[in-house]
Formats: C-alpha cells, sequence, structure tokens
C-alpha cells in the first residue's frame, strides 16, 4: 500500500516516542510505501484534484537521521490524494482555523476518491474537549460558558475547580483555582478574553495524582493497557509536554466500560483512532487529532500498539 502521512514536519519528529512514527516503522515492515506531507503541502484548484505536494520517504534505521526523502523539498513532486491507498492526517493540535481548513480540503479529497483516517468530517464533529458533553454520563462535573458569572457560580458549587481553553494542548493554559478563589477572576478573564472566547471548567478530580489515564481504542477496539501520565512536583498536570511521568498499566473495569461504550460509536463516524482521557473513573477529554501515546506503552508493556493499528488500517482499506 501507498501511505501519505499528512503531520508535522519529519524534521520535529522525536523518534523515540512519536507515534506517528511508529505507525511508519510498522508499516514499512509490512512492505508499504511511504510518502508526507504537511497541512501547508495540500491545494486544491478548479479543473484538478486535491493535491500534496509530497516527500517518497525511506526509513534508515538510524535513531537521529531516521528518513532519507528522495525530494529535498515537498513541491518537487505532486500527488494527487485519490491516488495512494490510505491518507493519515496525524497534525499535532492545535485544533485553529488552518487546522478545520484542512479537514475540508481532505473532505474534498474523500469526495474525489480518497481513504482519509481520522475522517475529516468526523474531526471537525468531535473536538476534543467538547466531544465529551455527548458522554455526559461517564464525565465529573462540567461547565462550557463564555460567562464570567457562569464560572463564579460553579466555584462556588464545587470549590476547587480546573479552568482550560477549548483549543489547549499539551496541558497548556490549564489552571487550578481552590475553595479560596484566588485569582478566579483574572484566570477567567486571560481565558475567556473578556468575554469573547468560551472556556471548559470542571470539578478538580483529586486522582489526578496516580495519573491522567491514555486509552487508545483502534477500530472501536480498545488497547488493554493504558498511559497514566501522573504529574510531578507541584505539578497539576499530568500531560507528558509539561513534565508528566508516563506509567503504563492495564485498563481499570471503569476503563473498559467507557472505551467499549464509545469506542464503537466513534468508529462508526470514522475515527479509527482516539484517545480517551480518564481522571479515576471519569471522562475528561476525547483526542482524535493526532493521539500518542503508542511507543510508551509498547515499550513498557511488550504489546505492540502499533502492530494493532497498521492491522486495523489494514482491514479498514480492504473492506
Amino acid at each position: 500500500m501507498k501511505l501519505l502521512f499528512v503531520a508535522d514536519p519529519l524534521e520535529t519528529f522525536q523518534t523515540y516516542k512519536d507515534t506517528t512514527f511508529s505507525m511508519m516503522r510498522e508499516a514499512v515492515r509490512r512492505g508499504h510505501t511511504l510518502m508526507a506531507c504537511t497541512p501547508q503541502d495540500l491545494r486544491w484548484q478548479r479543473g484538478e484534484k486535491v493535491t500534496g505536494f509530497v516527500r517518497d520517504i525511506r526509513l534508515t534505521g538510524d535513531a537521529r537521521d531516521w528518513f532519507i526523502a528522495e525530494q529535498q523539498t515537498p513541491d518537487e513532486r505532486p500527488q494527487v490524494l485519490a491516488e495512494v491507498d490510505a491518507v493519515l492526517m496525524r497534525k499535532d493540535p492545535p485544533f485553529d482555523a488552518e487546522y478545520f481548513y484542512a479537514t475540508h480540503l481532505l473532505s474534498q479529497a474523500q469526495r474525489e476518491g480518497a481513504r482519509v483516517f481520522n475522517d475529516p468530517a468526523a474531526l471537525r464533529e468531535h473536538p476534543e474537549k467538547l466531544a465529551i458533553l455527548e458522554f455526559a454520563q461517564f464525565i465529573g462535573p462540567t461547565l462550557v460558558t463564555r460567562d464570567a458569572a457562569d464560572v463564579r457560580r460553579f466555584h462556588a458549587e464545587h470549590h476547587d475547580i480546573i479552568l482550560k481553553p477549548l483549543d489547549g494542548m499539551g496541558g497548556m493554559g490549564i489552571f487550578r483555582v481552590g475553595p479560596d478563589g484566588l485569582n478566579l477572576g483574572s484566570i477567567t478573564e486571560t481565558l475567556n478574553q473578556g468575554g469573547a472566547q468560551t472556556l471548559m471548567v470542571q470539578k478538580y478530580l483529586p486522582e489526578i495524582v496516580r495519573g491522567d489515564k491514555r486509552i487508545l481504542v483502534i477500530g472501536g477496539e480498545p488497547v488493554p493497557y493504558c498511559l497514566a501520565r501522573i504529574p510531578q512536583g507541584s505539578e497539576i498536570r499530568g500531560n507528558l509536554a509539561a513534565g508528566g511521568k508516563g506509567v503504563a498499566q492495564p485498563l481499570s473495569d471503569r476503563d473498559w466500560e467507557i472505551a467499549r461504550a464509545l469506542g464503537p460509536v466513534l468508529a462508526a463516524r470514522g475515527l479509527l483512532l482516539v484517545g480517551l482521557d480518564v481522571i479515576g473513573d471519569s471522562l475528561t477529554e476525547i483526542n482524535d487529532t493526532s493521539p500518542t501515546c503508542f511507543q510508551e506503552i509498547t515499550d513498557q508493556t511488550g504489546f505492540d500498539v502499533a502492530a494493532m493499528f497498521i492491522t486495523a488500517l489494514e482491514k479498514e482499506l480492504a473492506a
């Protein structure tokens, strides 16, 4: 199969932990060929199909210089997306306007015959923070608002809360306000931009000290191990990007319950890969743009997550 990865620049990959790299490595092991481009390399012009200016790449096996590209720059070779076997959208967040526009180009490519994973329309319909609202039976007390008075009322009810922007990633912009309410007004003004932007507020879950669990679901089926991202020092954030420590562990009964309830629903909508974030017994986010943690789980447990993913991809393409 010919696989096109739409991702961040290859030169920025940290291959010892990068999930997209682990997908590529497993695909090559099975004899598939690789192409890569960034979202800004996508284009559409009247009379043509959606095209990516791509680089054909080979993996070297070297940790540092990990790939060889036949093209020095992407604009050397145009590739019609409908003429490859699968397009994998693996651009990291944030889900900003440019990401949104890229999903529209990918939807057009689908109309022209391309197979895109995750489905671009599903990416638009499932923003990572807000997607949990559909599954309220699994989440803790949560408020979505741009109104500072709503935030104050929520704090008065729950006393210890987390505030976060809807477009954040890697723990960026997350604040905790305790019972004393210290800086609640200032934090709210920072996040809601004086009422211009919507934010999410959630009751603080003390189980975070045992980790913010990333549960991977592939083709509707849960990976049997999650990665508990445990905050370090005085941090409240378990995100690996914020210095959290990743500890792989088997799914709990509650983890299985959540993953089995959501997995088939999301897979039916075209989300081949999702990452469910669970603190204690509560679902906190549904990551679908570029879920990670493949290598950490595999390295610590021996369960080959990338193999499970490529098998699921091959099954989808054969359907």
